[in-house]
């Protein structure tokens, strides 16, 4: 009988796991992955497909579900109704924020019955605090979307995706009136947020502000996001505060990123795949970031399901099981050795996939790229929130500005 069926299971809280040294493995990003398969349209990113096309949003979280992780969280990134409705994404208004939300619930409780995981309700960052809006209306918009998670009893609260912790410290002061726990990640690096706030200080905000756990996700590489959770851990160190540490970087290699990551290069978002990282990457970044004191990993724009089972697969020795996702899989590409091609077949070991260097098959192509880093943030005129669509004058005019900026870069 699996996990869920029968008799219902009383399954351990997010702190409860963290608190007893547990690994917990996050899921892995959506957005990515549905605009990839159709669902949803690159731009506004926003997540109406929890109501459009239900089937795709619960296969996914199944499929990360499988693959090991112990959260799913539910797929309300962007679902805010101030967002659903910016710059003439009609359709997505029509279907009001409250319905996304209540369908996003629903799909990802369904699902984390079929296995021991926990359901996450999350927030992210508004149009409206860029807009310049004050604290009590972005709270506002954050209390809707928490008051449908009280109202489907998820199990823990996730503020993520923020670029500026004055905004996540208002997220979680907001989260915090469910009662449950609340973990809070911005999308830094180390240089800090886009006001300057450095990593160390975001972290102390965000524990003030009620946090039990805090960390980065998107935006940036695995390596760049554990570089930031190291400053965040030596803040919270020196201002003799205790949270437990999440990462959920990039499945994008980005050294080349400046302080506003992936969004910034002129790859983002149609042609990213030739900086896709390799299983064999994210072996390497779960292993480093447990050394580094994290427990809960997991990944956000373009981890697919691959790079969730090789965390679970690198950490199976700590956790005592691996997912069954790997069941076929074996580890290290053991499963090669049944290979027809005795080539092939030599390749059946840890040794080589650690050392391999992997060609892009691009030899025209640079290996870094030059970011395009307006240098935007809160209040700047072309971040200003409006329900129209953009319009093909307001258009012209971005497309001036990126060739000036390109030129003057030259």
């Amino acid at each position: 009988m699996s996990p869920g069926a029968g008799s219902p299971i009383t399954k351990k809280g997010i702190l409860e796991r963290l608190d007893a040294g547990e690994i917990v493995i996050g899921d892995g990003g959506f957005v990515f992955a549905l605009e990839k398969r159709g669902f949803v349209k690159a731009g506004p990113w926003t997540p109406e497909a929890a109501v459009e096309h239900p089937e795709a949003v619960r296969q996914l979280h199944r499929e990360f579900l499988r693959a090991g992780s112990n959260v799913l969280q539910t797929f309300t990134f962007y679902a805010s109704d101030d967002k659903l409705e910016n710059r003439g994404n009609y359709v997505a208004a029509k279907i009001s924020g409250q319905k996304v939300n209540e369908a996003a619930c629903d799909i990802a409780k369904e699902v984390a019955e079929e296995g021991d995981a926990l359901v996450a309700g999350g927030v992210s960052q508004t149009p409206s605090y860029l807009s310049r809006k004050s604290e009590a209306e972005v709270k506002t918009i954050f209390r809707k979307q928490l008051d449908v998670f009280k109202k489907k009893n998820v199990d823990f609260l996730i503020a993520e995706y923020f670029e500026h912790v004055e905004e996540a410290a208002w997220a979680v002061e907001t989260l915090k009136e469910s009662g449950k726990p609340v973990a809070a990640t911005m999308c830094i690096g180390p240089e800090g947020d886009m006001h300057g706030v450095l990593p160390g200080e975001c972290a102390v905000r965000l524990v003030k502000a009620g946090a039990s756990i805090v960390g980065v996700n998107c935006h940036f590489d695995p390596d760049t996001c554990l570089k930031t959770v190291k400053l965040m851990k030596e803040g919270l160190q020196a201002a003799k505060l205790k949270a437990h540490l999440m990462s959920q970087p990039l499945a994008f290699h980005t050294p080349d990123c400046g302080k506003q990551g992936f969004i910034d290069l002129p790859e983002f978002p149609f042609a990213l795949e030739p900086r896709i990282v390799t299983r064999w990457d994210i072996h390497k970044y779960a292993r480093e970031a447990y050394n580094l004191g994290i427990r809960y990993i997991g990944g956000c724009c373009g981890f697919e399901p691959y790079h969730i089972r090789a965390i679970a697969e690198e950490l199976a020795p700590e956790r005592g099981f691996l997912p069954q996702a790997s069941e076929k899989h074996g580890s290290w590409g053991n499963g090669l050795s049944m290979h027809t091609k005795p080539w092939v077949r030599a390749r059946a070991r840890k040794e080589y996939w650690e050392n391999l260097l992997p060609a892009s098959g691009r030899p025209y192509c640079p290996s870094l790229s030059k970011p395009d880093g307006w240098g935007v943030t809160k209040g700047d005129v072309e971040l200003m929130q409006q329900k129209e669509a953009t319009s093909d004058d307001q258009l012209k005019e971005l497309f001036k500005k990126q060739t000036f900026k390109s030129s003057s870069a030259c």
